[in-house]
């Protein structure tokens, strides 16, 4: 029974990363005349979704949830940011989808081992585990550079890749993490 509700965990984690995929990220803001005024940024909710999974499901699950997200990439579905397939390997992204697995595992790990689910220590964990994710993601931008010769500047692919993203994805980490205190008191999950 005990495997049966991890799968089905897992399977529910892939599809919240890939539905988190499909949404753009935005901040709305309150004008004085009520009307809503949205401003939006160059992101998704994947990685947050994949981070929301570690932190409710744990460890095993956010893991399998992005091992099975990357399978569905690669070899079935064009689920990626830039479509999908075997031949993604050789894209600069690649790297930081690589980095979902242990970021998965190092959120998930943190807030198994550290119980207290609260919005400073979410953050902190979902915080830890995008340098994880973009530190990946840079040591494959390096290798790339050097075994598969690509052209582009070595600078400016951690630029667009790290630099760029990063503050609107820690942003989003706060708001992900707000969620996930908020589903763990609702749902008194273990």
């Amino acid at each position: 029974m005990h495997t049966f509700n991890s799968g089905l965990k897992a399977v529910s984690g892939v599809m919240l990363i890939i539905i988190c995929a499909m949404i753009p990220s935005s901040i709305i803001l309150p004008q004085v005349d009520l009307s809503l005024s949205i401003i939006p940024l160059n992101s998704n909710w994947q990685i947050q979704g994949l981070l929301l999974t570690s932190l409710i499901c744990g460890p095993h699950v956010g893991t399998i949830s992005a091992l099975s997200y990357l399978i569905i990439g690669l070899f079935y579905l064009p689920i990626f940011h830039g479509g999908g397939s075997v031949g993604y390997i050789l894209t600069h992204e690649f790297g930081y989808l690589l980095g979902f697995i242990p970021a998965a595992w190092t959120c998930g790990s943190l807030t198994k081992k550290y119980s207290k689910a609260n919005l400073i220590n979410y953050s902190i964990y979902t915080t830890l585990s995008i340098c994880i994710m973009h530190i990946i993601g840079i040591i494959y931008l390096i290798f790339g550079k050097i075994f598969f010769k690509w052209i582009d500047n070595l600078f400016d692919l951690i630029l667009i890749n790290s630099f760029l993203p990063l503050p609107n994805q820690l942003l989003l980490c706060i708001s992900i993490s707000l969620i996930s205190v908020f589903l763990k008191r609702i749902l008194i999950l273990r």
